[in-house]
């Protein structure tokens, strides 16, 4: 009887421990995550507002076709690049969670 709850208290303390590694996996990523949204968005805000400056100082109309097609390309490809690194972030995040339950995987089989 005594073996066997020494053994529900050992399993109880991994199962603690796996569960913490993962919060803190997923704590780290979602930290990076979030700081490269804010990143992203503050250069997108910046990006735009310099668009909008160019754009009041021309003066004539083909000139303002080509800022804004400028913009629109620039602005498409940014976020294409960002949306991409953040997925790979986003995949990381599930990989690194994961990671602690795999050993408590393997010994169960």
């Amino acid at each position: 009887m005594v073996k066997n709850f020494e053994d529900m208290q050992l399993a109880g303390k991994e199962s603690a421990d796996i569960a913490m590694k993962s919060f803190g996996a997923v704590s780290k990523a979602s930290q990076a995550i979030a700081t490269e949204v804010a990143d992203y968005s503050k250069k997108a805000f910046e990006d735009g507002s310099a668009a909008l400056e160019k754009l009041f100082g021309v003066k004539s109309l083909d000139k303002a076709i080509e800022v804004q097609t400028d913009f629109a390309k620039t602005a498409y490809e940014g976020f294409v690049a960002e949306a991409t690194k953040i997925g790979e972030l986003y995949a990381d995040l599930a990989k690194e969670s994961y990671k602690p339950f795999e050993t408590m995987i393997a010994k169960a089989k």
